[in-house]
């Protein structure tokens, strides 16, 4: 079976180091020849995701396409579904998904908690809802890894905002912000992984380490999985979905945004878990069944970000130290070049011991640095 896969980034590269078990001859469109996927697929086509006949001349010979991040050409992804190429997820669900106005829309229809939003055309529009704030101003489309996102305090924190179509979030006092990966098959067949708590870095807004299993109230839990299980079904379409959501001191939950891919909150899956969130995108692109999501071992992952004031050819400090500590993976994306906030590499970290996750993340993060 040929697969192609838009976008060369880490993401791609997992998959496609996931797609060594699997008899799949793999395909990569990505304008980067350099590009952490660009080396470990058996065909690698240089050029734009987001041009319609780049994406679509590149498409049109696979059994079937996905994705490793949503800015995408739609519009190709639609024709060469109707010439009969599979599309993971399908392009409908991506129409809803890439745009944030829509996405937030969607979770209304449907009856989805989520924050309480309005829509602002540009800037401008910001000063019509002071009283509103503090919130969240997310640029409708193409924001990716903290960028395109701002939290306005005030008044004053209004030049900070976007002028273009966006969506702004009332804040939400969050006790716990969890993601779930959720996968649908082409029967509808679903699968939910428990549940992992991520902590992120506020100043660079990315997700700093994470923990999964989270622990959490049974009740919670509950309405977290079945609201992520809603969501995916709503959208009708295979494929394997990150739902992040908040949870606030009363234990009510709300929808963030989804994912509608491998996401950053499931790298632990590759060794925590029995099938790892990319085994199991494939065996949805190739039709097979779907895996066991249950975790082998609690887990911790420390995200491998470009340190402030370094740009240029990277070069990891602590590394070797690292490598010594038990049951601990790291993983290196083949990035040559270094800048302030890159994401560059993870580390997963295995034990049933919660404390000894976290004692190992906190010392990782800070022992763990890439420079120039």
């Amino acid at each position: 079976m040929r697969v192609g896969i838009l976008g060369g980034g880490q993401l791609g590269r997992m998959l496609l180091q996931a797609a060594a078990n699997y008899p799949v001859e793999t395909y990569v469109l990505e304008n980067d020849n350099n590009a952490p996927a660009a080396h470990l697929c058996h065909h690698f086509t240089k050029g734009s995701i987001t041009d319609f006949d780049t994406v679509y001349n590149f498409g049109k010979g696979l059994d079937a396409i996905t994705i490793e991040i949503e800015n995408v050409n739609v519009e190709a992804l639609e024709a060469l579904e109707k010439e009969g190429v599979r599309v993971y997820p399908k392009p409908a669900a991506l129409r809803i998904i890439k745009n944030k106005i829509v996405q937030k829309q969607f979770y209304q229809i449907h009856q989805i908690p989520t924050s309480e939003f309005v829509i602002t055309q540009n800037k401008q529009d910001l000063h019509n809802h002071i009283d509103f704030l503090p919130a969240v101003h997310k640029l409708s489309e193409g924001g990716y890894d903290g960028k395109g996102v701002e939290i306005l305090r005030d008044e004053t924190a209004i030049s900070k905002g976007f002028n273009a179509p966006s969506v702004l979030e009332k804040m939400v006092h969050i006790h716990k912000e969890i993601a779930l990966i959720v996968a649908m098959n082409e029967k509808g067949d679903t699968v939910i992984y428990p549940p992992a708590e991520m902590v992120f870095d506020t100043r660079l807004n990315l997700l700093d380490y994470q923990i999964s299993p989270v622990k959490l109230a049974e009740k919670a839990l509950w309405k977290a999985e079945a609201m992520a299980i809603k969501i995916v079904q709503e959208l009708k379409s295979p494929g394997l979905f990150a739902v992040e959501l908040f949870i606030d001191e009363a234990e009510h939950v709300f929808v963030n945004e989804i994912a509608p891919r491998v996401h950053n909150s499931g790298h632990h899956t590759i060794e925590a878990n029995y099938s790892s969130q990319y085994d199991m995108l494939w065996r949805i692109l190739l039709q097979y069944p779907l895996g066991n999501t249950d975790a082998i071992l609690p887990s911790a992952i420390v995200n491998i970000i470009g340190e402030q004031g370094f740009n240029g050819p990277a070069k990891y400090q602590g590394l070797e130290e690292v490598l010594t500590m038990t049951n601990v993976f790291v993983h290196l994306y083949g990035k040559a070049e270094t800048k302030p906030g890159r994401k560059m590499g993870h580390v997963t970290i295995i034990s049933n011991d919660y404390q000894d996750l976290t004692y190992k993340a906190n010392k990782i993060k800070h022992l763990l640095k890439v420079v120039a």
